[in-house]
């Protein structure tokens, strides 16, 4: 009797155990998740042929205990994911870039799709929204180069315009009479916001318009002046661009703060990714003693990235074979570490960065099985 008392005292603490771990459990609904995200790094730096954002999404509602991070979404990820119970994986490359005609169990693509789905896991992908930021990929590669100051080789545009529009039209107004009517036409068109100020041209004083408009609102503007010619005057139709940001875009050109030999930035570079080996073309009259200060980076494939930028070296990950001859003939130094090793490391300060902004309301896991495809033998 005594020893069949005892038994279910072992399973009641386990319940007990599971209870509190359960209640201890942080999570944040994908919707949430997603705007957080988005917030960290904003899609819209993304190039506009990339394929970013939430590529897979579980029926809603769809809670998120755990963030699997991953470069490279194969399918031993995906089972490495699944095992470790991820909710959300963001995989820095795109798994899904191509249009799917079909989801079957005959390509591995289409397989990780039906995997996610049935396994209820959210797959977001940021890739080139990440080389973009400020903090991001291409910022993170070029703390392995020493102490340096960088700037974005190709800076992105600010995602909004810096007043409402993307179009000024300004012209002059005579008579208050005909200030009336223009006001009222304009103040009734959708999208456009209007200031005046006074002008005095040829010793008349006159009231200056200014509107500000979208594309659509611009054609009803024109439409009405045409109409009205005999209202105003000296009309100036701008199209406004939106601000290039200091810190933000692809690739980057860093200047160090001390030249190093060419050697001496092989070693850091190495380092830095923990690699042992690079590939390496010298520039025309180079030598492994040749100083660099000027490095021009971009993870990943740089070639349309660093093309015709005047530095000492290139780095990157990969690059065609005349790219390579050209720069080659310019005198630049040319380094490739694969393309994935030059992104991969990025993941760990990345996991750092968002347990912070998320204010670790989520576990955030790195994985185990992600590697270059790629290597020496």
């Amino acid at each position: 009797m005594l020893s069949s008392c005892v038994r279910p005292v072992p399973t009641t603490v386990r319940f007990v155990d599971c209870l509190i771990c359960s209640s201890s459990r942080s999570f944040m609904d994908l919707k949430a998740l997603l705007s957080s995200l988005n917030d960290f790094a904003s899609l819209s730096f993304a190039e506009s042929w990339d394929n970013v954002g939430l590529l897979v999404e579980p029926s809603p509602p769809h809670t998120v205990n755990t963030l699997f991070l991953t470069n490279d979404l194969t399918e031993e990820v995906m089972e490495e994911g699944l095992q470790k119970k991820a909710d959300l994986i963001l995989s820095y490359h795109p798994p899904i870039f191509r249009p799917m005609k079909r989801i079957t169990w005959n390509t591995w693509k289409e397989r990780l799709v039906i995997q996610a789905l049935e396994n209820r896991v959210g797959i977001y992908s940021p890739h080139t929204a990440y080389d973009a930021a400020p903090q991001g990929v291409n910022n993170w590669l070029a703390k392995g180069l020493g102490a340096c100051t960088s700037r974005p080789i190709h800076p992105s545009k600010a995602p909004n315009y810096p007043t409402e529009g993307n179009h000024r039209v300004e012209f002059n107004v005579s008579h208050t009479q005909a200030l009336d009517k223009v006001m009222s036409a304009v103040k009734g068109i959708d999208d456009v916001s209007v200031t005046s100020f006074s002008a005095r041209i040829d010793n008349e004083e006159q009231t200056r318009i200014s509107l500000n408009c979208t594309q659509k609102a611009l054609m009803q503007v024109v439409d009405f002046l045409s109409q009205n010619k005999q209202l105003y005057q000296k009309t100036e139709i701008l199209s406004l661009e939106k601000p290039l940001l200091l810190h933000t875009g692809m690739g980057r050109l860093c200047t160090l703060d001390e030249s190093v030999s060419l050697a001496t930035m092989i070693d850091r570079i190495k380092r830095h990714l923990k690699l042992s080996h690079i590939r390496l073309a010298l520039g025309v009259g180079r030598t492994l003693e040749s100083q660099v200060k000027v490095v021009a980076l971009c993870a990943g494939s740089g070639s349309s990235v660093l093309q015709g930028v005047k530095a000492d070296l290139y780095l990157t990950g990969e690059m065609s074979h005349h790219d390579i001859l050209d720069a080659a003939s310019q005198g630049i130094n040319v380094i490739l570490c694969e393309h994935s090793n030059t992104e991969r490391g990025f993941l760990s300060d990345l996991r750092d960065m968002l347990g912070s902004h998320l204010e670790n309301k989520i576990n955030i896991i790195l994985s185990e099985t992600d590697r270059d495809p790629l290597q020496v033998v």
